[in-house]
């Protein structure tokens, strides 16, 4: 195990305390974020001081290797600021992970050699990667690339065509898709990103076309035979941490819905009434109601997360059990900080409408969390199978 102390100088503060101290920043930006439709470049330079980044890469790169828990807290920070720089940090921290099952020299070549290197990939649309010799070459097209405009290589999931053109495939007969790494300015980039909420991730299309990969950047990433660091944190699968850290991102959403509506209670009187809404018994019962959901959906999530910590320090492996754990708690904490979002919505009135009140890119943004594929209500049925003792047909987003 590589959970020793972390021996770097001058790294003290958590990832929660350097999400907060750029948090008025983003929250500044968060306008420029949204009309943009990427990061600015005062909002990088704030991730970037802070460390953001790296707060998932592997301490061997230069990275915090940190725990779930911290990261999550990180996040929560960072997404009640601004949602889509939440995302992109959820993002792209999922991605540093691939450098536990990249050969050092690559991931120090990646990371370790530039402290304001990101990652990004999105969702396989037809790519192939053809073996040749010392490596392979590639063409394929990649949508839902959040942040791929501020980052620095793009990781392309391809299938692999064997030299007689057939395709890599499993002990299961699947396709063998790997990820290949690739410099951002390689890629052509499609417009496409016109959507409700999360406007400012700049998830765009990228493509390429018969770019040549060496062998050493590219991995099969959560796999036993290619994964070379031994830490705690890397017998979690980057879906256990995409879907935990975009929980995360609900959650801080919601947070920051929720102080905001609370703020607006107390000043507001609603038109056609005398009486104030902090005044309102319904409005009272409310604002409880809420924050005990956020309360209970954020401890749920961080619980399930530090116990398998503590069980996986100690056995070196993850379990299904413990998959189908965080996967519960972390689609339930999506969708109880989507009723909270909802609730304030509600309650303030057409004050929300007006895109100068930050209700409602939250809203938008809340809504959109909730579309994309960590947020389907189908992860409820895959862990009510496994309860009861019914082979969900796929585990692959488990």
């Amino acid at each position: 195990m590589n959970d020793a102390p972390d021996p770097r100088p001058g790294l003290r503060s958590t990832p929660e305390e350097r999400a907060r101290a750029a948090a008025p920043v983003l929250l500044a930006e968060a306008d420029g974020i949204e009309a943009g439709r990427r990061l600015t470049p005062a909002a990088l330079d704030a991730l970037h001081v802070q460390r953001l980044f790296r707060v998932l890469l592997p301490r061997s790169v230069g990275g915090d290797e940190a725990h779930p828990v911290d990261y999550i807290r990180m996040l929560i920070e960072v997404a009640a600021a601004d949602a889509s720089t939440a995302w992109c940090i959820g993002q792209g921290s999922g991605c540093s992970m691939a450098a536990a099952y990249l050969p050092l020299a690559t991931a120090q070549a990646v990371w370790g050699d530039d402290p304001r290197a990101v990652l990004a990939w999105g969702q396989n649309q037809g790519a192939r990667a053809r073996v040749v010799d010392g490596g392979y070459r590639v063409n394929g097209r990649w949508t839902f690339v959040s942040g791929g405009h501020h980052a620095t290589w793009i990781g392309g999931h391809c299938h692999v065509v064997e030299r007689d053109g057939s395709l890599r495939a499993g002990a299961d007969g699947r396709p063998i898709e790997r990820t290949m790494l690739i410099p951002a300015a390689a890629m052509t980039v499609t417009d496409d990103w016109n959507v409700m909420g999360l406007r400012g991730t700049g998830s765009d299309t990228f493509a390429v076309d018969d770019y040549f990969v060496a062998d050493a950047y590219s991995t099969c990433r959560d796999t036993d035979e290619e994964r070379r660091e031994g830490g705690t944190l890397y017998q979690f699968s980057t879906t256990n941490m995409y879907a935990a850290g975009f929980a995360g991102v609900a959650l801080g959403v919601a947070r920051g819905m929720l102080d905001q509506f609370v703020a607006l209670a107390r000043d507001k009187t609603p038109s056609l009434t005398s009486r104030g809404l902090r005044d309102s018994p319904a409005i009272q019962r409310d604002v409880a109601i809420g924050e005990a959901r956020w309360r209970a959906a954020r401890a749920g999530l961080l619980t399930i997360l530090s116990e398998t910590w503590d069980a996986v320090s100690a056995t070196g492996r993850i379990t299904l059990d413990q998959r189908m754990a965080i996967r519960l708690a972390a689609t339930f904490a999506i969708h109880q900080a989507k009723e909270v979002a909802d609730l304030c919505w509600r309650e303030a009135g057409t004050t929300a409408i007006f895109p100068a009140n930050g209700l409602e890119r939250r809203f938008r943004d809340m809504n959109t969390v909730t579309q994309q594929v960590q947020g389907r209500m189908t992860h409820f049925e895959a862990v009510g199978q496994h309860l009861l003792g019914v082979a969900p047909p796929t585990l692959r987003h488990i």
